[in-house]
């Protein structure tokens, strides 16, 4: 008999995605619907749009007191959408 290499599902996954350039895309996507989970419903209420440009989140928020309120967060709102998504995808948010 012969021993096979077995690997969890989740590890294969991930080595064809990372291999075939999928993985970052798939986070990022994940980092910008979780936006709205992590800034809450208010915040999302307020905003227009948002996406992800050389690692930095761009909101468009349509108060612009929400907006100096949360520039003042911005460092905590990095943390906790990187900690929400398990991986480093952005470094900065920039508002709007």
């Amino acid at each position: 008999m012969f021993k096979r290499k077995v690997e969890p599902f989740d590890d294969v996954l991930a080595q064809v995605m990372r291999s075939q350039g999928l993985e970052t895309p798939l986070l990022q996507r994940r980092l910008v619907e979780a936006w709205e989970t992590v800034a809450g419903p208010v915040v999302a209420r307020y905003t227009a749009d948002k996406f992800i440009s050389n690692q930095t989140l761009v909101v468009h928020l349509l108060n612009p007191a929400l907006r100096a309120d949360l520039s003042m967060m911005r460092q905590k709102l990095v943390k906790r959408l990187n900690d929400t998504v398990g991986s480093y995808v952005i470094s900065d948010i920039k508002f709007y």
